[in-house]
């Protein structure tokens, strides 16, 4: 088990900051995943965390021990790569014994670790076989294996499932699932640009852009509950909607009222000096019904179906520039291409984030 505490963590190469001023506090057991964009810095954290790369500036703590100069063999963590980087002419369990026999451990102990990991990733019919004989999933579960084996105090993944196609994947994310679950009381921190590995795998996720973390939440906070424009559009799938909008003052209540589009304003709870600000009114496609009623949120012509069976993208051009609202369907549901629709949506799964693309934070939706 350890805690891992990272304070003001500051990455650069020359003049070039990648990451700006980092603080994290990751629990033991914690399953943690790092997601954001490419570039975003999430493997450069990672990275620092192995110690494979140097801090600029502030401190890592493993355990209550500042780790910012102590090697990688050192710090107790054992890290899982994109490539299998496996020992072509060994067998799985002589490339899983390795770093132990390397330690000079018993050869009894290496034993019982090797073949309790196999037993774990389900490889054990496999120890006598080379790579170049497995899957490639099978490949990477050898490679989660070899890190077991030293039993370490943190795992770091560095997506582990990119090289693999999409069946594999899915199979390949479940064994690590499970894994996580054989080993309960192992903090486990993972990087991917997958937001389904994401969602599917972490207790929190850390949402990185630019070298800077934008929110840290459970998967379903972050759905549920975005900090701001740029977490909302990142987290799910299609992304949120978002439109333009204004803020008026109805009476004694605050009204939105959607730019370009006719149908009802939604009265919202805001800050008292909020009427008249220009903010981005948001909508996640699942939660977009069809309505036939006189009041709607939004009306367009449908542009394009994409048919996926059980679900159904529907485009939706809201005559204004810029990307269509997409909202996501029923697969059953009848709708004809350049038809007239209507959307809406309950007042609780509306969003409202400000000028500065911040949620505002008692944007609450009330009920008409």
């Amino acid at each position: 088990m350890a805690d891992l505490h990272l304070k003001d963590v500051r990455k650069a190469y020359g003049a070039v900051e990648i990451l700006h001023g980092i603080d994290l506090e990751i629990r033991s057991g914690e399953f943690i995943v790092f997601v954001g964009p490419s570039g975003c810095g999430k493997s450069t954290l990672l990275r620092t965390i192995a110690g494979l790369e140097d801090i600029s500036s502030g401190t890592l703590e493993i355990d209550g021990q500042v780790v910012n100069d102590v090697p990688p063999s050192k710090r107790g963590i054992a890290m899982v790569f994109q490539s299998y980087a496996l020992y072509p002419h060994m067998t799985v369990y002589d490339n899983m014994a390795f770093s132990m026999k390397i330690a000079r451990a018993g050869r009894e102990e290496i034993d019982r670790r090797v073949r309790n990991a196999a037993e774990i990733l389900q490889l054990t019919k496999y120890l006598d076989r080379l790579p170049r004989a497995l899957s490639g999933g099978q490949r990477q579960r050898v490679a989660i294996g070899r890190a077991i084996v030293r039993d370490p105090k943190v795992f770091l993944f560095d997506e582990p499932l990119s090289n693999l196609d999409a069946a594999l994947r899915v199979a390949t994310r479940i064994e690590i699932a499970k894994l996580k679950e054989s080993m309960p009381n192992t903090t486990m921190i993972y990087v991917t640009h997958d937001q389904v590995e994401a969602m599917t795998l972490a207790d929190r996720i850390v949402v990185l852009k630019d070298g800077h973390i934008e929110q840290v939440g459970s998967p379903m906070e972050l759905y549920r509950h975005p900090g701001n424009l740029f977490v909302a559009q990142f987290i799910g799938s299609p992304a949120m909607n978002i439109v333009p909008a204004t803020i008026e003052q109805a009476g004694s209540r605050t009204a939105v009222s959607i730019a370009g589009h006719g149908g009802v304003t939604v009265p919202v709870a805001t800050p008292a000096d909020a009427a008249g600000r220009e903010i981005s009114f948001g909508v996640r496609p699942e939660d977009l019904v069809v309505t036939s009623g006189e009041e709607f949120l939004f009306e367009g012509t449908v542009d394009f179906v994409e048919q996926l069976g059980e679900v159904q993208l529907v485009y939706v051009d809201l005559g204004r520039e810029g990307v269509p609202l997409v909202a996501k369907m029923p697969g059953g549901a009848e709708v004809k291409r350049r038809s007239t629709i209507r959307l809406t949506a309950a007042p609780e799964d509306l969003h409202i984030f400000g000028a500065d693309g911040r949620a505002f934070a008692r944007a609450r939706v009330e009920g008409a």
